[in-house]
């Protein structure tokens, strides 16, 4: 009997740091032969190129993109054909990686990993959220400050998750890495383990290879189960990661509400946006930097992201902006852009005033 392919999710809210874990798995990945698809809420692929420049040209890790949608969703023609083709090439492939948009839930995945197309080539391993921990502890996810939306999307990927990796956690102490773990288990007490990502950066056997579910059939329907032996609540201690620990979780078949009746968000509320804006001349990275700043303190934008084009090097400048936090950095691996591109995603976000603020404060035209 054939085995089926293990197949991690990762999920997180926008900005919280997938795809960085994904590279340092990537590099970490030994000899593994791994599949990854990466969905994005945007119609360009950034997190997908920053993948693919860290398999560089190993042909034993392929990449799959899925930009602008919802993957594995009603209107996601990609997914399912897909993953028939990893089914196919089973022989070259050890594990698949699926990292979600961050304004995804992992549950539509979980349910087609369930389906009679699926269920017998791939087996769901673990469920992982990774959480900006830094934005936690600022009440960027409590109800009440103006940011329901964003909290109710965080709260349910929390819910769905086998483990939550606590990262940007460089800053922290013990007492601020308790108070980020007692917010998650307020969210989702039903979490199995916490782990903690220095540098963006966990150990391979946290994270693949978990073996966290095994499938149940009956005759109509598969679900998943929680294997029976798991660590109990006392295991560890914070200096070797164990004090964040957890308990028994049993996936999307102890829910009584499964996909049908747990909505995406983008279904429920079209607020949700993201467009990209443009900019054929050169830029300034600090001008830059300065104006998606000012664009956060007058639009609801949440996430920035892209490449922009300098005259200060000849290589690709990378722009992460989580809110207000922006980072800007040189890619050396990667040429410089021929234009700048920078996925906005926010909730009610008007594309025509972020496009304003980024043309008067760098003194170029954005489009």
């Amino acid at each position: 009997m054939k085995q089926p392919i293990p197949v991690t999710i990762v999920t997180g809210f926008l900005g919280s740091g997938k795809t960085t874990l994904l590279r340092s798995l990537i590099e970490k990945r030994q000899s593994r032969r791994l599949a990854l698809l990466i969905n994005e809420f945007g119609e360009i692929s950034i997190d997908g190129a920053l993948v693919r420049g860290e398999a560089g040209a190993d042909d034993q890790v392929r990449v799959h993109d899925f930009p602008y949608g919802l993957i594995a969703y009603g209107d996601d023609e990609l997914f399912l054909p897909t993953m028939r083709a990893i089914a196919a090439r089973r022989a070259n492939v050890d594990h698949v990686l699926i990292e979600t948009s961050g304004l995804a839930l992992p549950t539509a995945i979980m349910e087609m990993l369930q389906s009679p197309e699926l269920a017998e080539d791939f087996i769901l391993d673990a469920t992982l959220a990774v959480v900006d921990t830094p934005l936690l502890l600022s009440d960027q996810f409590e109800t009440g400050t103006g940011s329901d939306a964003a909290a109710t999307v965080f709260g349910q990927q929390l819910e769905f998750a086998d483990v939550v990796v606590l990262n940007k956690i460089d800053d922290l102490d013990d007492d601020a890495l308790l108070l980020a773990e007692t917010r998650v288990r307020e969210r989702a007490p039903k979490v199995r383990f916490l782990e903690l990502a220095y540098k963006a950066q966990l150990d391979i056997r946290l994270a693949l290879g978990l073996r966290l579910h095994q499938p149940t059939r009956t005759e109509h329907t598969h679900t998943y189960t929680p294997l029976a032996t798991m660590p109990g609540p006392n295991t560890g201690v914070l200096a070797e990661q164990g004090r964040l620990n957890g308990h028994a979780h049993s996936g999307l078949a102890a829910h009584s509400h499964g996909l049908a009746t747990h909505k995406h968000f983008h279904e429920q509320d079209p607020g949700w946006l993201s467009f990209v804006v443009r900019s054929d001349a050169p830029q300034s990275a600090d001008k830059v930097r300065h104006a998606l700043q000012e664009a956060v303190r007058l639009e609801p934008v949440l996430r920035s992201k892209g490449f922009i084009r300098t005259s200060e090097t000849g290589q690709a400048v990378l722009v992460q902006g989580v809110r207000s936090r922006v980072m800007i950095s040189v890619d050396a691996v990667r040429p410089a852009a021929r234009r700048s591109e920078l996925v906005i995603i926010g909730y009610h976000a008007s594309r025509t005033r972020v496009a304003a603020v980024l043309s008067e404060l760098t003194g170029t035209a954005w489009h």
